[in-house]
């Protein structure tokens, strides 16, 4: 079963999300934050991570980094979920981290669900 980790620092938005993934036949694995999901990954290695940008202790650029330059997780998926507004410069930014795509929040579920099926290229 494709698991996905969801990284966000509101309980709503995890539980939500977590939710939606489960009635599509997916396994989700959640964290309130960058350095639990750096620790999950350790762990429980996760096809494809939904990672908030704005949280408390490491925001979602620094965990993206940390993943991306580290040998175990540098090839798994990351779709940022962000509610700051993304203008051209910062949606180029993310993708020079290595981020796969990004959805803005708030977004429909089945917006993020197209855009995982088409990372995970199902």
């Amino acid at each position: 079963m494709t698991k996905i980790l969801v990284v966000d620092d509101e309980e709503e938005v995890r539980s939500l999300i977590k939710s939606g993934l489960e009635q599509n036949g997916y396994a989700a694995i959640t964290a309130s934050s960058g350095l639990e999901a750096l620790d999950i990954c350790k762990t429980n290695k996760p096809d494809l991570i939904l990672l908030d940008i704005v949280m408390p202790e490491m925001d979602g650029y620094e965990a993206c980094e940390k993943l991306k330059n580290n040998e175990s997780t540098k090839d798994i998926p990351i779709l940022f979920l962000t509610g700051k507004d993304m203008g051209a410069d910062s949606i180029i930014g993310l993708y020079n981290m290595g981020a796969s795509d990004y959805v803005p929040k708030p977004s429909s579920f089945k917006e993020i669900l197209s855009k995982i099926k088409a990372l995970l290229k199902e």
